[in-house]
């Protein structure tokens, strides 16, 4: 087991950089990894000096969604505990979609469910010619509800009604042409092409930087969606969903490896 499920650290630039630590379930994500992305995202937004945020994660894969065995804990808790786990899941895309200083995703190997989201939310994203995308919550009977508005933002209605319903898995090279990743390259050149990125971003007013992504984000699907009414309908979803009965037979089926027995219809 590793130490910490997320490390950051800031160097002199003022660089920060965030690694999603839980390389043994391919980074998938718990209470404690979003617990250590809003921590770190707290703490890095308290340093004067902060300029650029790349995150990353350890290991073979960028981040596989959440640790199903974590969301099966959850979801026998009382409707209160559920939507807790679901804000917390949300405020933590939110810490990265909304940081005044600019964000670099390094992506290589799976980056599935909520890491889709997480891409979404950062302002530049360099994929490995070796990732693989999937929004896959309706594979378990579940919803993509929180990040929902930061793929749209990303790669469009138009996209989301594709990949988030089919949950199928797609390449990098289809992720930059939908608009999830910017650029592709070579799994040995990630880290060089992401510090080139930096370098760019470095030599870029700060004030001018902060102030362009708020307007950007002002002007999006996503920034303007960021409204507590809408939010609160967007994390109640997201909770009742696992604690259905559909969730219940999706997440049976990751489990025991099988192919779901889905019921006949909505009604």
């Amino acid at each position: 087991m590793t130490a910490s499920p997320v490390l950051w650290s800031l160097d002199q630039r003022g660089v920060a950089t965030v690694t999603l630590n839980r390389p043994e379930v391919n980074n998938a994500y718990d209470g404690a990894l979003i617990s250590g992305v809003l921590a770190a995202m707290d703490e890095l937004a308290k340093k004067p000096n902060l300029r650029v945020v790349v995150l990353r994660g350890n290991g073979k894969h960028f981040q596989a969604g959440a640790d199903l065995k974590w969301i099966n804990g959850v979801r026998p808790q009382s409707a209160e505990a559920n939507e807790a786990a679901s804000r917390a899941t949300f405020e933590a895309v939110q810490r990265l979609n909304t940081v005044a200083v600019p964000t670099v995703a390094l992506v290589q190997g799976g980056c599935f469910g909520g890491g889709t989201g997480v891409i979404a939310a950062c302002d530049v994203v360099i994929a490995a010619d070796n990732a693989l995308f999937s929004i896959t919550e309706v594979r378990w009977g579940l919803t993509a509800a929180i990040i929902i508005p930061q793929l749209c933002d990303a790669i469009g209605v138009r996209q989301v009604r594709r990949y988030a319903l089919t949950g199928e898995r797609f390449g990098a090279e289809d992720a930059r042409r939908i608009g999830l990743v910017h650029e592709v390259v070579a799994l040995a050149d990630l880290e060089a092409a992401g510090a080139k990125v930096v370098e760019q971003l470095l030599a870029n007013g700060p004030e001018a930087m902060a102030e362009t992504k708020k307007l950007a984000l002002e002007s999006s699907f996503g920034g303007m969606a960021v409204d507590d009414a809408v939010y609160k309908r967007l994390v109640q979803l997201h909770s009742l969903k696992r604690q259905s009965t559909e969730a219940a037979e999706g997440l049976a089926s990751f489990a025991e490896k099988r192919a779901a027995k889905w019921g006949g219809g909505i009604a």
